[in-house]
């Protein structure tokens, strides 16, 4: 496999350089991978839509995993994601669920609005909804370093006392029956909780018009995503990483703004098509 590396840089309107602040590894050989930069650096492995499957991950400082843990949506399908991801070595580890996570959708609960659409493999004697949402959020992952989002924001501090702000989404548009999903018109309010400090973030659906080819060719983006990125309080994002559409894997450049001359580095980080996860290397 061939490597490749993209620069995210600007230049000075007169004559000096600006120093490049970040580097792209999406095609390179997992037998001898990029080097890290070094000190001051951070790098951000980027994967999604494992569906229960295990990959070869090369190591970094933060994996971002943006969802679609499990391949059914079941307590046991989740499990295998989350003790996998458990062995792996960077010392933080960031995780969203996406469309195929039933188990982590309080809307399966009895009483919720989904209820009547519960698959019958969602067991309610082996408490697979409630057991899979106290696990994600259990003492155990905490101690392997992993942090799941639902909606939130968490930090992390890079060994040079940058720290992060991370913002995690598990929504998506409807399609069929699935997890976390809103209807047209639905995003607006779920987006508009991002909040305008963030530096990194995790959506399990991509934006309209960026990773988000189908291949009928369409574009499956969510537009009301694409509107909050838009937002003046947006124009400080270093970083998205998203999934859901696997045919879409790959990188876009994209929002340069006097606040990051560099633009927002778009992921679809998203492994069954291509399984090679995306690295992101940041300045911090």
């Amino acid at each position: 496999m061939s490597s490749s590396s993209h620069h995210a840089e600007t230049a000075d309107s007169q004559r000096q350089p600006a120093p490049q602040r970040a580097v792209i590894y999406d095609a390179y050989d997992l037998t001898f991978l990029p080097r890290h930069p070094g000190e001051g650096w951070t790098r951000f492995v980027c994967i999604s839509d494992t569906h229960s499957h295990i990959f070869h991950v090369p190591p970094g400082d933060v994996l971002l995993h943006a969802g679609d843990l499990s391949r059914h949506g079941t307590l046991k399908d989740l499990e295998v994601t989350l003790n996998w991801l458990k062995t792996l070595p960077h010392p933080a580890k960031f995780f969203i669920a996406g469309n195929h996570d039933l188990c982590l959708d309080a809307q399966y609960e009895q009483g919720g609005a989904l209820r009547g659409f519960k698959p019958p493999n969602l067991r309610d004697k082996a408490c697979d909804l409630s057991a899979a949402r106290r696990l994600v959020r259990s003492n155990s992952l905490r101690k392997a370093g992993m942090h799941y989002l639902e909606h939130e924001a968490a930090t992390y501090t890079a060994k040079s006392g940058k720290t992060y702000t991370i913002y995690g989404s598990p929504a998506a548009p409807v399609y069929s029956v699935g997890a976390f999903q809103y209807s047209p018109g639905g995003g607006k309010r779920i987006y508009a909780r991002i909040p305008p400090s963030v530096d990194i973030l995790m959506t399990h659906t991509p934006s309209l018009g960026v990773c988000d080819i189908t291949k009928r060719g369409k574009h499956a983006g969510c537009p009301e995503l694409a509107e909050r990125l838009m937002d003046d309080d947006m124009k400080s994002c270093r970083l998205h990483v998203c999934g859901h559409i696997h045919e879409a894997r790959g990188v876009a450049v994209v929002g340069q703004a006097e606040e990051n001359p560099d633009g927002r580095i778009s992921v679809n980080a998203a492994l069954p098509s291509i399984p090679l996860p995306i690295i992101i290397d940041l300045m911090d």
